[in-house]
C-alpha cells in the first residue's frame, strides 16, 4: 500500500462521465482520495453521504474529494445522483488504480473469502505525494468528513 512520502501518478483513471481525473486538475489542492468496496452499500453510502455533507468544509480547507471503486461508469452515476454527490468518482473498472494504490486484495465475509478494495482514502499533497494515510480499520463512515478536517 503506498505510503506517506510516496508518489502517486498524474493520471487517476476515467470518472463516471468518462473524463480523465488527474491530480493535476487541482493545483495547489490537497486530494482526499478514497477508495470504497461498493456503490450503494450501508457503509459506503453514509461514507460518501459524510463526505457530501462535509464537502463545503472540505473545500474551504484547501482539499479536493475524489472517490474510486472497481464498479461501473453506470452504477457511479446512480449512486452519485440518488445521493447528490457533488465530488468526481472513478470507475476504476480494470483495477488498474486500486492495485497500484495497493488497496486491492483478499477480504472474507461469513468465512468466504472472494477479492475486493479496501476502504482506504489518501490524503494527497499539491505536489502529489502522500501526506497521511486512513487505512480501513481507521475510516469511521458515518464521521469521514470530521476525520479528514482534523488533520
Amino acid at each position: 500500500m503506498k505510503a506517506p512520502g510516496d508518489k502517486v501518478d498524474d493520471l487517476l483513471g476515467l470518472d463516471a462521465e468518462g473524463r480523465e481525473v488527474r491530480l493535476s486538475d487541482y493545483p495547489g489542492k490537497k486530494i482526499a482520495l478514497y477508495f470504497y468496496p461498493k456503490d450503494n452499500t450501508p457503509g459506503c453510502t453514509a461514507e460518501a453521504c459524510s463526505l457530501r455533507d462535509g464537502y463545503e468544509a472540505l473545500i474551504a480547507a484547501g482539499y479536493q474529494v475524489i472517490g474510486v471503486s472497481v464498479d461501473s461508469a453506470t452504477s457511479h452515476q446512480k449512486f452519485a445522483a440518488k445521493h447528490s454527490l457533488p465530488f468526481p468518482l472513478i470507475a476504476d473498472t480494470d483495477h488498474r488504480l486500486v492495485e497500484e494504490m495497493g488497496v486491492w486484495g483478499e477480504k472474507s465475509m461469513c468465512g468466504r473469502k472472494y477479492m475486493g478494495t479496501f476502504r482506504t482514502t489518501f490524503i494527497i499533497g499539491p505536489d502529489a505525494v502522500v501526506l497521511e494515510v486512513f487505512g480501513p480499520k481507521q475510516v469511521k463512515t458515518k464521521e469521514h468528513a470530521e476525520q479528514i478536517l482534523k488533520l
